[in-house]
C-alpha cells in the first residue's frame, strides 16, 4: 500500500495544476497556439493595409505567434469585415478595419448584412485626418475662396472622393452640409483616377486621406485645403484644420482604424487580445512606422464600444441628411 508521502507526491501536481487552471483560463488558456490570420478588406499598399502589416508585425512579437495579413479588396472593404464577422470566434480570424466598413457601410447599402453586433470589439489602432485639395486650375488656394466660390455659383463645382458611402464622401458631405454648400459629388473607383482628373482640371475638389494626398501637395499638383480634423497633423503641420474657418468650426472627422474579432469571442481571449495590443502600441518601431504614414496612435485604454457608437451616430446624422444610398 503507498505510504501517506507517495500519495501526496502522487497528488501534488494534480492539485497544482487545479489550482492554476482558474488563472490560465483568465489570461486565454493557452491562446494562442498557433499563426492567426489578420484580415484587411483592401489591396496591398493604401493607408488600411501598411497600418494592418505595422500591426500584425508587432502583435507578433507580442504574442509569440506568426500574424498573418490577408487582404480581402472589395466592396469598400466589406468582404474582408464579412469573413470576419463570420469566422469562429477563435481569436484566430481577426480584422484590421476602417470605419467605411465597421461603422459606415450598413447605414448606406442594404447589400451589407452584418453590423458592429457581429464583432467584438479588440481595440482603436490610430486615426489620420483626410485633407480637401483643389486642383490649380480651380484657381482656389485658401478654404474662404473655395467657399466664396461655390456660394457664387451653386451646382457649378464638383468633388471627388474614392466611392459612395466612403468616410472620404462623408467629409465632403459634411463639409458642404456645415457651408452651407451646393456641388456635386463625383465618386471614383480609388484614388489614382481621382489624381488624374484633379491634375487635369475636369474636377475641382477631391479628398484623400492625408498619407495618399500629401505627394501630391507637396509636388504643388494640387493645393491643400485644409485637413478634416480639428488638430493639426504631426505629419503635415503645415496643413490647417478646415474647421480653424469659422463657416465650418465643427468640421472633424477622419479616417481610424481598428482591431476587431467576431462577436461571442471568449472574455479570456478577448483580454489577451486587448493587453497584447496595447503593449504593442508602446512598441518605438509601431509608433515610428503609423507616425511616419500620418496617423496618430489611439490612446491607451480608449472606450472603443462607447467611440464606435458615436462614430455611427455621427455617420448617421450625414448619411440622412445627405441621402446618400447605394
Amino acid at each position: 500500500m503507498p505510504s501517506i508521502h507517495c500519495i501526496r507526491a502522487l497528488l501534488l501536481p494534480a492539485l497544482l495544476a487545479a489550482m492554476l487552471a482558474p488563472a490560465a483560463q483568465a489570461q486565454g488558456g493557452g491562446y494562442p497556439e498557433r499563426p492567426i490570420t489578420l484580415v484587411v478588406g483592401y489591396p496591398p499598399g493604401g493607408s488600411t493595409d501598411l497600418t494592418g502589416r505595422a500591426v500584425a508585425d508587432q502583435l507578433a512579437r507580442t504574442l509569440g505567434v506568426p500574424v498573418v495579413v490577408e487582404n480581402l479588396g472589395g466592396a469598400g472593404g466589406t468582404i474582408g469585415a464579412q469573413k470576419v464577422a463570420r469566422a469562429a470566434p477563435d481569436g484566430y480570424t481577426l480584422l484590421l478595419g476602417a470605419n467605411n466598413e465597421i461603422a459606415i457601410a450598413r447605414q448606406v447599402s442594404a447589400a451589407v448584412k452584418y453590423s458592429t453586433s457581429d464583432f467584438t470589439p479588440i481595440g482603436l489602432v490610430a486615426s489620420q485626418p483626410m485633407v480637401l485639395v483643389a486642383s490649380t486650375a480651380s484657381g482656389m488656394r485658401t478654404v474662404d475662396q473655395m467657399l466664396q466660390a461655390v456660394r457664387a455659383r451653386p451646382g457649378h463645382y464638383s468633388y471627388g472622393s474614392s466611392g459612395v458611402g466612403t468616410a472620404l464622401h462623408l467629409a465632403g458631405e459634411m463639409a458642404k452640409q456645415q457651408g452651407g454648400l451646393f456641388m456635386t459629388h463625383i465618386p471614383y473607383r480609388g484614388v489614382a483616377p481621382l489624381t488624374t482628373d484633379l491634375y487635369g482640371g475636369t474636377i475641382d475638389l477631391g479628398v484623400y486621406v492625408l498619407s495618399s494626398g500629401l505627394p501630391h501637395i507637396r509636388s504643388g499638383k494640387v493645393v491643400a485645403l485644409g485637413i478634416t480634423e480639428k488638430t493639426r497633423s504631426a505629419a503635415a503641420p503645415d496643413i490647417a484644420p478646415l474647421a480653424a474657418h469659422p463657416a465650418l468650426k465643427d468640421l472633424d472627422i477622419g479616417v481610424w482604424f481598428a482591431l476587431m474579432a467576431p462577436a461571442q469571442l471568449p472574455a479570456a481571449i478577448a483580454t489577451r487580445l486587448r493587453t497584447a495590443l496595447a503593449e504593442a502600441l508602446q512598441a518605438p518601431e509601431l509608433r515610428k512606422k503609423l507616425e511616419d504614414s500620418g496617423s496618430t496612435l489611439a490612446l491607451a485604454g480608449a472606450d472603443l464600444p462607447r467611440f464606435l457608437a458615436a462614430e455611427t451616430a455621427k455617420y448617421r446624422r450625414i448619411v440622412e441628411f445627405a441621402k446618400i444610398k447605394e
